[in-house]
């Protein structure tokens, strides 16, 4: 399911043809579409012998998660040595070891799923996606059988890269892209599953859940004491930030693990940065398969949406950038729950400085292909 051979969309010859005839090559069909603007390639490409690999962007986002994997792993190890210290030790292995799961097949259908909100596609979405997808896959030289596409609901020209074998793509991007921005928005996904960005990113994001579960519950449980306005409460919750605070001063300098607690206090500023330098190795990769002008559109479109103001002709909502999975299922234009004006103008003013920088980079790409 959601998985497109190469054979599925154009290589069955049309029922019209008549015995004796060919079917005409594939640059000279005729458009059945006006979105069918993709113009593919004739010729056959060997498959490369290894379908992904890992580049610079996926290897230091596993380092840098190492930090965050470690305090992950003592928590699960305290968290169940309350019921037996055995028990913690047994539970700390086996999820040290539960990481691989998630690429398997049906956990990743789970995530796209219920986590990122995506569904498999329609018969009609299926056919369009097949042929545009084959001739990125083509391009690419890997098998369209290693991935799965599947749709998102959310309102913004995007696509997806998750967990390690699937590709989303955006309703919206399908009702307003034509073949071939919609080709240049897969390849830059594929980009990201070829040079590792995603698995890396998952794998990162699963060893940190129970350390960042925990400091989750940390700052609501301090929130809810100081929120109650009460001498009882805010002693409370002032008594446990100092105790944290020592704490962590103990643990950095007395037991000289500084080292750990500057790890996972930079953590976010690093992968944020390294997720800035994925996107620009995804773009590059798109370059490379001959789709970087299509993506230059797409990204200039998208940036002059987010730029114009609510109710303008031009668009005028936001985008928002997804946050690293597991995603918060939605519409990405959405403002979460809980954002200030002024919160939602700096996600926005982000966003918007990322798209520059990426159009910046992409250009300079096309001036030195």
């Amino acid at each position: 399911m959601g998985r497109f051979p190469a054979t599925s969309t154009s290589g069955a010859v049309p029922a019209s043809l008549g015995p004796g005839e060919s079917e005409p090559p594939r640059a000279s069909r005729p458009t059945a579409r006006p979105e069918n603007d993709l113009v593919l390639q004739s010729g056959r490409k060997h498959m490369k012998a290894y379908q992904r690999g890992m580049d610079g962007a996926a290897f230091s986002q596993l380092v840098v998660a190492v930090p965050t994997a470690l305090i992950s792993l003592l928590v699960v190890g305290i968290v169940f040595s309350l019921v037996s210290p055995l028990l913690g030790v047994v539970a700390a292995v086996l999820w040290l070891l539960s990481g691989p799961l998630v690429f398997q097949r049906r956990v990743e259908g789970a995530i796209a799923r219920h986590l990122i909100g995506m569904r498999h596609p329609t018969p009609a979405e299926a056919e369009r996606l097949g042929t545009v997808w084959e001739e990125v896959t083509r391009r690419a030289g890997v098998d369209p059988a290693t991935y799965e596409l599947w749709i998102q609901e959310r309102a913004e020209l995007n696509a997806t890269a998750a967990a390690g074998h699937i590709v989303g793509v955006t309703r919206h991007a399908l009702d307003r892209l034509p073949d071939s921005r919609l080709a240049a928005v897969l390849a830059h996904e594929l980009g990201h599953h070829v040079g590792g960005h995603t698995w890396a990113g998952m794998l990162a994001e699963w060893y940190a859940l129970p350390a960042r579960t925990a400091g989750r519950w940390i700052v609501l449980g301090l929130t809810a004491l100081f929120r109650t306005k009460k001498f009882a409460g805010i002693a409370c919750g002032g008594c446990l930030s100092l105790f944290i605070v020592q704490f962590l001063l103990i643990f950095a300098f007395t037991e000289s693990m500084w080292w750990l607690v500057l790890s996972v206090a930079a953590g976010p500023v690093l992968i944020t940065w390294l997720n800035h330098r994925a996107e620009f190795r995804a773009d590059a990769y798109a370059v490379g398969l001959g789709f970087g002008d299509e993506l230059l559109e797409v990204l200039e479109t998208e940036h002059r949406a987010g730029a114009a103001p609510a109710g303008s002709p031009q668009g005028g909502q936001p985008y928002f950038v997804p946050p690293p999975p597991p995603y918060v299922p939605g519409p990405a234009a959405t403002p979460r729950p809980g954002l200030t004006p002024d919160t939602t103008r700096l996600v926005t003013k982000a966003a918007h400085t990322k798209f520059e920088a990426r159009i910046r980079q992409l250009r300079h790409n096309l001036a030195d292909g």
